[in-house]
């Protein structure tokens, strides 16, 4: 059925027939992404992109997005909640049923405008369809358990002698050794600040590809009725305030990419130059090479690097469709020698990270990271630099940056190479003049010691760290 035919203008029976129809297809849409983030190790967002691109039923499409970060950001509190009602650990029940589970407490607690029936009978209804009509009963009752408390705090759930940072952790939906950590490095108002944010859909930041078609690009979003606002930290960044921007032409088409403005501050911060010669360690999927190949111009080449093929054929394929000539991509493992013979004037080092500094984004991260991973993290990062500093030209500059918010992947990273590396040494990172927005200071997000520092919820970015290194 097309959009705009008379039975879209029909009487009040017919139009909650639609929305019933549109509800439950989301909800399937959304039972089937969590299955595969839960069962696949599938990451949300790219499935979300993946399943609602070029859809065109915005409201279908916010639903499910809605309906799956929503449940993941909050899913120690769900299986909390779930596992007072069935007195049984989570973990002890069938995937498919548990993932049912989830989706139909969040709804009942945090979805006022999803009338109670429609939680309970749509999560029985979910069950059923994955084969597990045996559980139907089992999911009936505890959603009406749990309609019977919807209104109740975490809080006044929780027994009175538990440990206070389990008992945080549990409130904000975060795994209790995180909670306790940042507990100790950022102290209890701006731990709480974190865990708030990170349980906040953040907002839909995205870069022009190509500056030269900026003003045709926005005018192109504007006219598919998308709200747009200016970045909060970059002068040329935009945030989308309204509207599935995967459903955008300018999207579609390549024109835009989905960016975090931290994200996009990051290859600014090498200060590249027309005819610059650029080494991109830990490239894909690519939104900071064409930053950078854009500014070297045809002059300057950028060396894009990933140990992974199948994610440079990706980038391949958006750099030809972005038109970009002087990027060669090389696959390679960054932790080893590397096999260039020339040095190279710039480098950025994007580390991959435990991406604490994203979990508002990515919020099934913080049920995959344990404590002790962050120590093989540090050995890659280490490994990583050091083999990124030989490649360095003399004046010449790197970048060393991730997405995390731990000490153990980015000051103690840089510290412990260059102690092994006297040659080099940091300085105070630098945003070209005219990148950032109206009314924002470097010195925001620019600390003391040189490094640049964003936290979530003061910068309403990502989390990113980046330090700059020379040779002495």
């Amino acid at each position: 059925m097309e959009r705009g035919s008379p039975l879209m203008t029909a009487s009040p029976q017919t139009k909650k027939s639609l929305a019933t129809r549109t509800r439950k297809s989301a909800r399937a849409i959304a039972f089937s992404i969590l299955l595969d983030v839960e069962k696949k190790a599938a990451f949300a967002s790219e499935m979300l992109h993946a399943r609602l691109a070029g859809e065109t039923d915005a409201r279908e499409a916010a639903l499910v997005t809605e309906l799956v970060m929503g449940t993941l950001r909050w899913q120690r509190t769900l299986d909390f909640f779930i596992e007072r009602y069935t007195k049984r650990a989570a973990a002890k029940l069938d995937t498919e049923v548990l993932v049912a589970l989830r989706m139909g407490v969040y709804q009942l607690r945090h979805l006022q405008r999803i009338p109670v029936r429609a939680a309970v009978n749509e999560s029985v209804e979910l069950a059923r369809r994955a084969r597990k009509s045996s559980a139907a009963a089992l999911v009936n009752a505890v959603l009406r358990r749990a309609s019977a408390e919807k209104d109740k705090p975490p809080a006044d759930c929780l027994l009175g002698d538990l440990d206070p940072v389990k008992k945080l952790a549990i409130e904000y939906s975060h795994p209790t050794w995180m909670a306790e950590r940042w507990l100790r490095k950022f102290g209890q108002e701006k731990t709480i600040q974190l865990l708030e944010w990170n349980n906040r859909a953040p907002a839909q930041a995205i870069s022009i590809v190509n500056p030269l078609r900026a003003a045709e690009t926005v005018e192109s979003l504007k006219n598919e009725a998308f709200e747009i606002a200016a970045g909060r930290l970059l002068k040329n960044a935009l945030i989308i305030r309204k509207g599935n921007v995967t459903s955008a032409a300018a999207f579609q088409n390549g024109s835009i990419a989905i960016q975090d403005e931290a994200s996009q501050m990051i290859p600014l911060l090498l200060d590249v130059s027309p005819g610059n010669s650029v080494l991109d360690l830990c490239a894909a999927p690519g939104g900071k090479t064409i930053a950078l190949a854009r500014e070297v111009g045809a002059s300057g080449f950028v060396v894009a690097c990933d140990i992974h093929e199948s994610r440079l054929r990706m980038m391949r394929e958006r750099f030809e469709f972005t038109g970009m000539k002087n990027v060669r991509l090389v696959a390679l493992d960054g932790t080893r020698a590397l096999p260039f013979m020339g040095k190279f004037d710039r480098i950025l080092v994007d580390a991959p990270c435990s991406g604490t500094g994203t979990l508002a984004r990515n919020p099934e991260i913080r049920w995959r990271l344990r404590a002790e991973d962050l120590a093989a993290l540090h050995l890659r990062q280490v490994a990583l630099l050091t083999s990124a500093l030989n490649a360095l030209a003399e004046r010449g500059r790197l970048i060393y940056s991730t997405c995390s918010l731990e000490s153990e992947e980015n000051e103690m990273v840089v510290e412990e190479v260059l102690a092994a590396n006297r040659e080099f040494r940091t300085e105070p990172v630098q945003i070209p003049e005219g990148r950032l927005a109206e009314g924002m200071q470097a010195g925001e997000v620019i600390e003391e010691n040189g490094a640049l520092n964003t936290f979530p919820p003061a910068h309403h970015t990502d989390g990113f760290f980046a330090a700059a290194i020379r040779r002495k």
